[in-house]
């Protein structure tokens, strides 16, 4: 009887013995991999950190025509967007009287609101065009800057039919 139970104990051993390994086995390959997933999360969120500082670094500039013109820029994702599509060069075309209006030539992200625009304002419009503002108008835009220009520059430099505007980065 006593064969039958050294039997049935080295079989019990033997079991054991196996399912530690594979305890073991399963932990060392999950700790790698949670380092390697730790590793990765702390690649991507330093990318993503790297491009929130490059994003912030991109400082875009506007000319009208040959002329640079200060602006203050919004801080928005349709300001952002913009910046990922520079060098731009758009052609407006006046529009009312009071404005020039250029195709973007793509559609970039908006936020349409319905406001009130004065000389030096700078819109989104439908999604796909720049507005410049050189008086007053009252829709959905999405608001892009403000050029800090008195509103006979503004005029000056829109009062033509046609004019050019590049959008770069400095």
């Amino acid at each position: 009887m006593r064969q039958g139970s050294d039997i049935v104990g080295r079989k019990f051993v033997l079991y054991a013995l196996i399912g530690i390994v594979l305890m073991f086995s399963g932990c060392s390959a999950s700790q790698p991999k949670a380092a390697a997933d730790s590793e990765t999360n702390r690649n991507q969120a330093a990318q993503t950190t790297a491009t929130a500082v490059n994003q912030e670094e991109k400082v875009m500039k506007l000319s009208i025509g040959e002329k640079l013109v200060p602006v203050t820029w919004e801080n928005n994702s349709s300001v952002a967007d913009l910046k990922e599509h520079l060098p731009l060069t758009i052609q407006m075309s006046k529009y009312g009287g009071f404005e020039q209006v250029g195709s973007i030539g793509r559609n970039i992200v908006s936020d349409d609101k319905e406001i009130t625009t004065h000389y030096g304002d700078i819109v989104l419009y439908a999604s796909n065009k720049i507005v410049i503002f050189c008086g007053s108008n009252s829709w959905a835009y999405t608001r892009l800057g403000h050029i800090n220009l008195s509103q006979q520059e503004m005029t000056e430099l829109l009062s033509k039919d046609d004019v050019k505007i590049v959008l770069s980065e400095e």
